[in-house]
């Protein structure tokens, strides 16, 4: 359904059945996919791919070029998944030369005032409550949940299954399966609770959380910590996870609460 104070460029490709309300903006190159609604005044530029089932609300803005320096007018793209919601004036941001694209996953929650710079790669069922922001490259996993007002800076990691405290600043990577708050941003334990509503364990959440005695605990370094790991604890997926995780940091992982 078009409303006739809409502006829809002709060369974007919109389902049938996608609601556009009034005051919207669709540029070029735009690709909108069946039962989606855009609300009133949303702004979605070049190079921006909706999903199915997802709804964008009031003053979004999809696709506007990447703020950042490097960016030479490339195409590029800002793609959103099924079944995502994009709530009041969030901003997501096209990619650059460095990833080619930007991407928020699908069954996402992504609150007002929020941003998603370029390149950012946001997984499935991800939820950013509101104003928080992601700085260029970024990545959060699967199933991670970053409460109100969170800043992240550039090129950090975020696990999967992760639960940030509000108002944090994360310049460190988290890794899998955590808790993490306090200031400086530290360890607080496993998510338990998330874990468990989504399927896990009584069994499997021990085990995480035994792997993250020996990293977080035992007063060994990072490297040492990996080798009893290894060497001590049963191969599982989760094991395997995590350990990956911490060897493929660059930034290295938050420190324990009293490190």
């Amino acid at each position: 359904m078009k409303q006739p104070l809409a502006y829809i460029h002709p060369d974007a490709k919109i389902a049938s059945n996608v609601v556009i309300e009034p005051f919207v903006t669709i540029d070029k190159n735009v690709v909108i996919g069946e039962g989606t609604r855009i609300g009133s005044n949303v702004t979605i530029l070049e190079g921006v791919r909706i999903g199915k089932n997802c709804n964008i609300f009031p003053g979004a803005v999809i696709g506007a070029v990447p703020q950042d320096l490097k960016f030479k007018g490339e195409e590029t793209l800002a793609i959103i998944g099924d079944n995502t919601t994009i709530r009041e004036y969030v901003t997501v941001n096209r990619g650059t030369v460095a990833k080619g694209k930007t991407v928020v996953g699908s069954n996402c929650l992504i609150m007002a005032y929020c941003h998603v710079a370029h390149d950012c790669i946001v997984g499935d069922n991800v939820i950013l409550a509101n104003a928080t922001q992601l700085a260029g490259e970024v990545v959060v996993d699967d199933f991670a949940i970053l409460s109100g007002g969170v800043l992240v800076h550039q090129f950090t990691h975020i696990g999967s299954h992760v639960m940030i405290q509000g108002g944090s600043k994360v310049n460190k990577d988290v890794p899998p399966f955590v808790k993490a708050g306090r200031d400086p941003l530290s360890y607080a334990g496993i998510n338990s609770i998330g874990l468990r509503r989504r399927g896990y364990t009584n069994d499997q959440i021990r085990d995480i959380q035994d792997i993250y005695r020996y990293l977080y605990l035992s007063g060994m370094n990072t490297t040492h910590a990996i080798e009893r790991i290894e060497a001590e604890l049963p191969a599982t997926k989760e094991r395997d996870e995590i350990l990956l995780f911490v060897r493929n940091s660059p930034r290295g992982i938050i420190k324990g609460y009293f490190e």
